[in-house]
């Protein structure tokens, strides 16, 4: 069950670092190219709902803001927890 949750954690921080790469491209459209498809595929399933709940405000994109707060909670408050009872105090 360890291993279960470290792999938890590892791809809740791989995504959140897959938010940060995207939300850079969007700022700096340079760095755009085919690749950025590829990362709209992996943020914009959790992104489209968001958005329905939490507009656009004054172009700031406030789920964007609120999905990557709520990774790392989830992660720091769920998933580590976890990853300590499972795996430190065996």
């Amino acid at each position: 069950m360890c291993a279960a949750y470290e792999i938890v954690g590892q791809l809740l921080r791989i995504y959140f670092f897959v938010l940060l790469a995207y939300a850079v491209v969007s700022w700096i459209p340079s760095l755009q190219g085919n690749w950025t498809r590829y990362l709209g595929m992996l943020v914009d399933p959790v992104l489209v709902p968001l958005r329905r709940i939490i507009p656009p405000i004054g172009g700031i994109d406030l789920s964007f803001l609120v999905l990557m707060i709520g990774l790392n909670l989830v992660n720091q408050y769920i998933v580590a927890p976890q990853v300590y009872s499972a795996c430190v105090l065996r």
